[in-house]
């Protein structure tokens, strides 16, 4: 018996999060008294994840696997579990895995946590700590089926590293027919992606037009940090509506998210609650924001980032 965690990966690169939930499975392992299996689909460097605590990688290498399929992918980690006796899953929080949880949960007949931000509060009972009410309050969860799956919130638990190495064998599941082929994905491949960021810069409708958009993409290179956008914005066709942030949109766990000439809407911030450091630049001092956020700067964002872009690079030359 081990424990079962789903590390994904993108274009057989692991993604970060599949590191977290790596090392969130070792924690719950090492309170176990047992080890870690990791599963990976169409993945790389397998024995990265041995830094993490895995101890063992299942590694499935088949085609009709490269494109996301949510019923699919669900077949074969319930595969895998029940190939491990395997009474703890543990997946991440992404959309992938959000969409795949609930029906490897009805496959496994197992109680699912989505949501958690720390490793268990014990294991027997099998109690997490989750966020609820969009991330407004946390609730403690108890799991009480056999077997568990636990969906870790992004940039919550972190990355922990262990010393040991991760050995590989290949695990060849039944795939179920998909009943669709996917011709081809694209996808840009030269900024931080909003899911894995640790810092988001984000803009909306207080920059005008889309044309100043150049002051949120050079913060962004300086802090190393992905773009987004409030709403309004995507909705005016400024930015793509993939950088589209909030409860509508894509929701944000970053360890820093600035939000420049957004004024807050209930909808954005149930988005963007979970991020851990919240700063806003608005002129406006009664924005709704402002009672959000860790820091706030009323001023004027065309005087206020360029001379923070300023200060940031003057601050990293010193380094």
């Amino acid at each position: 018996m081990s424990v079962l965690v789903y590390t994904e990966s993108d274009q057989g690169v692991f993604k970060k999060a599949a590191f977290e939930v790596a090392s969130y499975a070792k924690a719950i392992a090492t309170d176990l008294g047992t080890t870690v299996t990791a599963i990976a689909i169409n993945a790389n460097d397998t024995a990265a994840l041995g830094t993490y605590g895995v101890d063992n990688v299942l590694q499935v290498n088949n085609d009709t696997l490269k494109a996301f399929n949510a019923n699919a992918y669900a077949q074969v980690i319930k595969q895998a579990a029940e190939k491990e006796n395997a009474t703890v899953v543990v997946v991440s929080s992404s959309a992938d895995s959000k969409y795949l949880a609930p029906l490897l949960s009805v496959g496994l007949n197992a109680g699912y946590a989505s949501n958690v931000i720390a490793k268990p509060e014990s294991t027997s009972p099998f109690k997490v700590k989750r966020t609820a009410f969009t991330n407004k309050a946390f609730e403690i969860t108890e799991i009480t089926s056999e077997v568990k799956i636990v969906g870790v919130s992004n940039n919550s638990f972190g990355l922990v590293e262990s010393s040991g190495n991760a050995s590989a064998e290949d695990f060849s599941p039944s795939v179920p027919d998909l009943g669709i082929t996917v011709e081809s994905v694209d996808k840009a491949s030269d900024k931080v992606s909003i899911a894995d960021a640790e810092i988001v810069v984000s803009g909306g409708r207080g920059l005008k037009g889309p044309e100043n958009w150049g002051m949120v993409e050079d913060l962004a290179d300086v802090l190393g940090a992905a773009t987004a956008c409030s709403k309004p914005v995507s909705d005016l066709g400024w930015r793509p509506h993939s950088e589209h942030v909030g409860q509508t949109g894509k929701p944000v766990a970053s360890n820093l998210y600035i939000a420049i000439g957004i004024s807050g809407a209930i909808q954005h911030l149930a988005g963007i609650n979970a991020s851990k450091v919240k700063v806003v630049i608005n002129t406006d001092p009664e924005a709704p924001f402002f009672k959000a956020a860790d820091y706030g700067v009323v001023g004027d964002a065309f005087e206020v980032v360029p001379t923070l872009i300023e200060k940031l690079k003057a601050f990293k030359a010193q380094q």
